[in-house]
């Protein structure tokens, strides 16, 4: 019997003319961090939680706070940010050309988080 993968999550919001719709994906054994699924299709607010301009350090605390179900929270974030040996895509391109965490979110955006950890 093969096992059911599950369809992609949504999450929402009351107000959708203050959300963004946006595609987060998750590899190199990530996923299990995240519910085992690869791809999530999201609608996160507009606005931090401070009142500026969604960007992708907003979109990985959301992450954290609502999508992660895993407890191990140090695997995916070290000291707020993403860690070490995850590669961060947006759009295809890697974030560092793109601002890294203070890329501001745009709607239909496909954000690709890709573990490069391995066990020695």
């Amino acid at each position: 019997m093969e096992a059911q993968v599950p369809g992609p999550v949504k999450l929402q919001h009351d107000d959708k003319a203050n959300t963004i719709s946006i595609t987060v994906e998750f590899t190199g054994g990530l996923e299990m961090l995240f519910s085992n699924q690869r791809k999530h299709h999201l609608c996160i607010p507009t606005m931090d939680e401070n009142g500026f301009p969604a960007n992708a350090a907003f979109l990985v605390r959301y992450l954290c706070l609502h999508l992660m179900k895993d407890r191990r929270k140090e695997l995916f974030v070290l000291e707020g940010t993403v860690r070490p040996g995850i590669l961060v895509l947006i759009n295809d391109a890697d974030w560092e050309l793109e601002g890294e965490d203070q890329y501001q979110l745009q709607s239909n955006d496909n954000i690709l988080f890709v573990s490069t950890l391995h066990g020695g």
